[in-house]
């Protein structure tokens, strides 16, 4: 049974939420958070102004019919106009000046949800059942796995006074191995009507699968290392040597390489030539939502599929278009399940993340399937 969210309840998931964001930029100064470290990541300043700045697109402008707070300042924040690879170069705002705008649009935004009809009966699709502010908050919670992406790659120790260390990777495996065989039949796939998702987990609908088996766990760094041991395959990213073994520096630290741990940071195409070496073979996505309730090991990395990104039959797009619709096609894989850096609220089974299958610097692993005999 869906419960609608109350103005309290969006109110305390909204803190909630910014003070997860701010708790993790707490150990940085200005300049390590104005600081360009890849290509493929924003500054952490910009992924601020950005948070605060959709937050102000949509519950200030778009609900609230209320006015910027800086003009034109938002089309420095537009994913889609400006690659992450121009974003440090940007005049966007930074060290005081960008807390400001963050606690100011938080204040406008609290005021127009007091006056924001978010029933299930409201006549706003937008504002249905709170649709818009749930949005929000998934985005500052995504975005919030971005910036612990950027944080591996700091050169000084990074590591909340308060924080376990082992809160920043994926938990050991009790139990490594076996394989869960899914009967062929007729499954349930996507988001159902009520509820928050986004776009392209719906329409839910039903599909045929044939049998097929998947690992009951992922690969485990262990199992990568025999496999780069057979093939001289590249390490994941940042594992470095380590005498006769692998350790992992990232966030300033180095450690070494924990064996029982799912293997983190490898690339689709990585991911699919050790299923080859395996013998095996990536699930689709389908496959692996199918069979999502038994499978163990969930939310220590993100999963690769063999799927490409593509619509559900009667696929309609809401709230805008530049969410999924100008991704879909054969140029980006799709991740199921979550990561160690995934927020719960993020990780629903229906979820489908993706990305280009090169990409490294996200928290991506490995699971395998084969056909049944």
């Amino acid at each position: 049974m869906t419960i609608s969210p109350t103005r309290q309840s969006i109110a305390a998931r909204l803190a909630e939420a910014r003070e997860r964001t701010l708790a993790l930029i707490a150990p940085l100064g200005d300049e390590l958070l104005n600081r360009v470290y890849s290509e493929l990541l924003s500054p952490l300043a910009w992924d601020l102004g950005h948070i605060a700045n959709f937050e102000e697109l949509w519950l200030v402008q778009t609900v609230g019919g209320r006015a910027p707070l800086h003009g034109e300042l938002g089309r420095f924040y537009d994913a889609i106009e400006n690659p992450r690879k121009e974003r440090g170069e940007l005049p966007i705002l930074r060290d005081e000046g960008l807390r400001t705008y963050m606690g100011e649009v938080r204040e406008r935004t609290l005021e127009v949800l007091n006056e924001a009809d978010i029933g299930p009966d409201a006549p706003d699709r937008l504002l249905r059942e709170g649709f818009v502010y749930e949005m929000l908050i998934a985005h500052e919670l995504q975005h919030q796995e971005t910036m612990l992406q950027l944080l591996q790659m700091l050169d000084v120790p990074y590591r909340p006074a308060e924080a376990d260390p082992d809160a920043f990777a994926p938990a050991p495996l009790e139990k490594v191995g076996g394989t869960i065989r899914v009967e062929a039949g007729t499954y349930e796939i996507g988001a159902p009507a009520r509820g928050f998702a986004y776009d392209n987990e719906r329409p839910r609908h039903r599909v045929e699968l044939a049998a097929f088996q998947i690992d009951r766990t992922p690969v485990t760094n262990a199992a990568y290392i025999d496999y780069m041991d057979a093939t001289g395959a590249e390490p994941p990213m940042y594992w470095t040597r380590d005498g006769e073994g692998w350790a992992r520096t990232a966030m300033g630290v180095t450690v070494p390489v924990d064996p029982r741990r799912p293997v983190v940071h490898v690339s689709w195409d990585e991911a699919e030539a050790y299923a080859r070496w395996a013998g095996k073979r990536l699930p689709t996505e389908i496959e692996w939502e199918a069979a999502r309730p038994r499978l163990e090991g969930v939310g220590g990395a993100w999963e690769w599929t063999s799927s490409d990104f593509l619509e559900y039959l009667d696929f309609q797009a809401f709230p805008y278009d530049e969410y999924s619709k100008v991704f879909f096609g054969d140029t980006y894989k799709v991740l199921r399940g979550a990561s160690w850096a995934t927020h719960p609220h993020v990780a629903r089974p229906s979820f489908r993340n993706w990305d280009l299958p090169q990409r490294r610097q996200i928290f991506a692993g490995i699971r395998l399937a084969k056909e049944t005999a």
